[in-house]
């Protein structure tokens, strides 16, 4: 999902009610980034509060590429990091991921072997289908258990974009919110949906209601689903004690675009790219009786941050034997201060970029190569800008292409 999409963002169909209410209860974050502009280092990221060149998900096998873990590449997580949920463990919390996982499909990288102590959802997202002979659709799992594989017992049509896996995810956590609640069990739930990432998909509720297409109907499920889950909480009378934060994992896929793309409002490119439109994400933290309604906060945020800040709300220190690239935010959200603070930009193992302030230098740029290119793969279709949006790795790291962010968020216009 990208930092365009939603309303409180300026998205100019007005179609997330939920989230704009959310924002308007809660704290709106501008300048909030991912790890890196691709999914699995930066979830990977995010449960571990450290950049995946330290956490081992990058890959060195091509200068500026990106890590990920499809079907049929065996590496994961390794067992040396310690993910949030198994520190949370120690404070007494119940875990649960629901959705998607993406750090690894072995045995030995199960959520269940780490910190997690319920799953609903997939190791990878939802590909295919496939033969299922050289290459298996992929499964869907209840804790240690395969129940099932998409475009087969979780069928997603191709052809008309309905799945109902969000209804299937939104559920799972209603249930397991109102579980916990009723034994007054502390609890962590990561709701790891994917209706956004191609192919799209949207319950039958939700088809053909969007004027944005697939994507805005896929985009209006998590908006209601979102909704049903604060509302849930607040049900409960469980609101003033349940801290949310609502992020993507990294920018809209312009890949996909017109038909499945998100937008990344005013900024640059989108996923895979170290522009501000791969990186730079949509952020709302709620916590009614605690976070002053209507904010708005210009502090560098990171997804690692999550990892901190989670921690400290339960009254845990971050391990101390291994660097934290994560900050604690409680500060910012609850007495609005401003942490000074940079934000560095990865693909692969290379630093492309980072900010200061509002100034950003490039040491590299690169959206994606020529011969990607020639086959019609754009990774910034219609953003086309001269001696930036390469498709040639070039190098500045002594003369850095700089700019400034508060001028110029498109960074169309190098110093």
């Amino acid at each position: 999902m990208g930092w365009g999409d939603l309303g409180a963002f300026g998205e100019p169909s007005k179609e997330t009610p939920n989230l704009d209410q959310m924002a308007a209860e809660g704290m709106l974050f501008l300048d909030f980034y991912t790890a890196n502009p691709l999914c699995s280092p930066s979830r990977a990221a995010l449960l571990t509060g450290r950049l995946p060149v330290r956490n081992g998900f990058y890959t060195t096998n091509g200068h500026a590429r990106n890590a990920y873990t499809p079907q049929d590449i065996v590496g994961g997580i390794p067992d040396s990091e310690l993910l949030l949920p198994e520190l949370l463990k120690k404070a007494g919390y119940v875990n649960k991921i629901i959705g998607k996982w993406h750090l690894g499909h072995r045995p030995q990288f199960h959520p269940l072997k780490h910190g997690f102590d319920e799953w609903f959802g997939s190791p990878n997202c939802h590909f295919g289908p496939y033969d299922n002979r050289e290459r298996p659709n992929i499964p869907v799992y209840r804790d240690w258990e395969m129940i099932g594989r998409y475009y087969e017992d979780f069928k997603i049509d191709l052809k008309t974009g309905e799945a109902n896996l969000t209804q299937l995810y939104l559920q799972e956590a209603l249930d397991f919110i109102s579980k916990q609640q009723a034994s007054q069990q502390p609890f962590f739930l990561y709701w790891a949906i994917d209706a956004t990432h191609a192919p799209v998909y949207a319950s039958k509720q939700f088809l053909g209601t969007s004027q944005r297409g697939l994507y805005g109907d896929a985009v209006r499920e998590i908006d209601d689903s979102v909704g049903k889950i604060l509302n849930h909480l607040q049900q409960l009378g469980i609101s003033e004690n349940t801290f949310v934060f609502f992020t993507s994992d990294n920018g809209a896929a312009l890949i996909s675009a017109p038909t499945q793309g998100g937008s990344n409002g005013p900024f640059l490119c989108g996923k895979q790219t170290t522009f501000e439109g791969g990186m730079r994400e949509p952020a709302i933290a709620w916590w009614p009786g605690h976070i002053p309604a209507g904010g708005v906060s210009h502090q560098l945020g990171n997804v690692m941050d999550l990892f901190s800040t989670s921690l400290s709300l339960a009254g845990l220190q971050p391990p101390s034997d291994r660097q934290i690239d994560g900050i604690d935010l409680l500060p910012v959200i609850l007495q609005g201060k401003l942490i000074d603070r940079p934000i560095f930009y990865y693909r692969g193992n290379e630093l492309m970029a980072v900010r200061a302030g509002l100034y950003k230098a490039h040491y590299w740029t690169w959206s994606n190569s020529w011969e990607e290119h020639g086959k019609g793969i754009d990774f910034c279709p219609g953003q086309s800008v001269s001696g930036v949006t390469t498709h040639t790795q070039e190098e500045h790291t002594y003369l850095p292409l700089l700019f400034h962010l508060g001028r110029d968020p498109g960074e169309k216009f190098p110093l």
